[in-house]
């Protein structure tokens, strides 16, 4: 069962040992869960892997087979090459892989692909640079909680909620654990900081889609989670954890850690549904970001921010040698004395495709002085002085170039 299709831009994913060839040309990888086989799958309640609390439900994932994922390499003539073995992607296999999100966490230029999964470890595939991948999740402290246990990750989102240079990774989880805040210390490594951060103070959400975005135009990221559980009998049973719950929001505090004001979002957010796929995206071009949300046999969410913002600005890659969305650019914007980055991704949080323009708070400042990108060819160029409160096109080859060598810009 096949559950995300992502795209990953064409670095280092060749058939051979190729390096960088900058063609352009998006990959695809797919997450894949179960290796189901109906024939073979238990009835609901027949044995310990088909009950959850004295309840009967259906089977799985535990006691199902896991799935082995999948990348699959653009050829640029309207076909793809499976290259799972020889990019190393095949391994780990037999996990319960949930939602697949790419970004370069470490700062060296090349994709890596995290993997939220379910009651088996996570998987953080780290791009060698030169055609293969290699699963480092246990030892990047990402493949488990601060508790070293495996948990039912279901949505997963990045962004650099400290504005420290880095991305971090928030994901959802399943009913009686809390969500999982992975802070990246820019090492290489993950820590779990999700009580230091505030977020774990409930268990009896079931978790899914979920992202940063800046609610109030500050200059930082907030979190939002919605939530559901897979159990339509659980209403019968008088749980905590009910069929249709309510979403979340958290807060920025600015201080590494966040403040949960849900109860106070408004009944966007306080309203119970069962719901799965959650992607923001500002559809009416107003700086404000909506969520759209996929509810389960329902019909969809659709929740506007009215809330008090200040300025903003939308930034749209338009790719030249690299693809022409720009989808694995960097770009990061400075404003006074604070700076911020992004990356522009073809998906994440739950089976879900946000805007492809990154939306940046700037508080009260009235333009950018510097945006500054990294696009997936390698090039690296900046553009100055863009004003608040508009969508910026920023098309590869038309800034003024950076070295190579040249650093970004520091805080």
């Amino acid at each position: 069962m096949a559950l995300l299709v992502t795209l990953l831009r064409r670095r280092g994913c060749c058939t051979k040992r190729c390096g960088d060839n900058k063609d352009g040309k998006l990959d695809l990888f797919v997450a894949n869960y179960v290796d189901l086989d109906l024939k073979k799958t238990p009835a609901k309640g027949t044995n310990q892997y088909c009950q959850w609390k004295g309840i009967p439900v259906m089977c799985g994932p535990r006691g199902l087979p896991g799935g082995t994922n999948i990348l699959y390499q653009n050829k640029g003539d309207g076909t793809f090459i499976d290259v799972s073995e020889k990019t190393g992607v095949t391994k780990p296999s037999g996990y319960y892989s949930f939602t697949a999100l790419v970004s370069d966490y470490d700062n060296d230029g090349w994709p890596d692909i995290y993997v939220a999964c379910d009651s088996t470890p996570n998987i953080l595939y780290h791009n060698e640079g030169n055609g293969t991948f290699t699963d480092i999740g246990l030892i990047s402290g990402s493949a488990f909680n601060e508790d070293g246990q495996e948990q039912a990750g279901m949505g997963v989102s990045a962004a650099d909620y400290d504005c420290d240079g880095f991305f971090d990774i928030v994901k959802t989880n399943f009913t009686d654990d809390t969500p999982t805040l992975y802070h990246n210390n820019g090492d290489g490594s993950f820590t779990d900081v999700t009580y230091p951060a505030r977020l774990g103070a409930n268990t009896r959400f079931l978790g899914w889609g979920t992202g940063f975005l800046d609610v109030d135009h500050d200059g930082w990221k907030d979190i939002f989670m919605v939530n559901g559980h897979v159990y339509p009998d659980v209403d019968t049973h008088n749980l905590d954890s009910p069929y249709k719950q309510e979403r979340l929001m958290y807060w920025n505090l600015r201080n590494g850690t966040f403040l949960d004001v849900s109860s106070q979002a408004g009944p966007g957010i306080q309203e119970q549904r069962c719901s799965r796929g959650a992607a923001v995206g500002d559809l009416d071009n107003d700086g404000s970001l909506e969520i759209v949300i996929n509810n389960m046999n329902d019909t969809p969410s659709l929740l506007k921010n009215f809330g008090e913002r200040k300025n903003w600005i939308l930034i749209k890659t338009v790719g030249k040698e690299s693809n022409r969305d720009g989808i694995g650019a960097r770009v990061t914007l400075v404003t006074g004395s604070q700076k911020q980055m992004d990356e522009v991704r073809s998906g994440s949080s739950y089976v879900s495709h946000n805007d492809l323009r990154l939306h940046f708070g700037l508080a009260d400042a009235l333009k950018v002085e510097r945006a500054e990108v990294i696009w997936p060819s390698g090039k690296r160029e900046f553009f100055s002085n863009l004003k608040a409160n508009q969508i910026a096109i920023l098309e590869e080859g038309t800034g003024t170039p950076l070295a190579k060598s040249a650093p970004l810009s520091k805080k």
